[in-house]
């Protein structure tokens, strides 16, 4: 029997991307630990899974700790060949990450900290109009190296 089916080329479509959306609440952290190694895992990323998952978890605790908003959602993407960006966008647009001091004695309040070491670069977009923004999005990127 022949097959009448040819390789289909698939086509561009910009760059890849994938969101979802989730309660806000801590238990959201596990899901974009695992969300993440997945999306990076069928882009063949694995490398970056960890220090990506970290940085998803510690945007899932600012949002949880410091906004009211009942759900977020976690963005995994490729704005270019050479970058991954994960993200987490609220809608507490005037709620601005700051990147703070911390004392040694302090608990708490190192995440941003922590990102701004081990991410390539991170800031923040505002969604919407400039007058009114509905919604922020906090994001992280990571540049892929190549063979050493």
């Amino acid at each position: 029997m022949t097959s009448l089916i040819k390789p289909v080329q698939a086509a561009p479509t910009g760059h890849p991307a994938y969101s979802q959306t989730f309660p806000c609440e801590p238990s959201t952290a596990k899901i974009g630990r695992k969300l993440v190694r997945d999306v990076l895992g069928v882009w063949h990323l694995d490398n970056l899974a960890d220090v990506a998952g970290l940085i998803i978890s510690e945007l899932v605790a600012n949002a949880v700790r410091h906004t009211p908003c009942d759900s977020i959602r976690l963005i995994i993407g490729r704005p270019s060949a050479t970058r991954v960006r994960v993200g987490v966008v609220d809608r507490a647009p005037s709620r601005k990450p700051v990147l703070g001091q911390v004392g040694d004695d302090d608990e708490s309040g190192r995440g941003l900290l922590l990102i701004d070491g081990i991410a390539d670069r991170w800031g923040y977009d505002l969604h919407g109009p400039d007058e009114r923004p509905r919604c922020k999005e906090v994001w992280a990127e990571l540049f892929m190296k190549g063979d050493e």
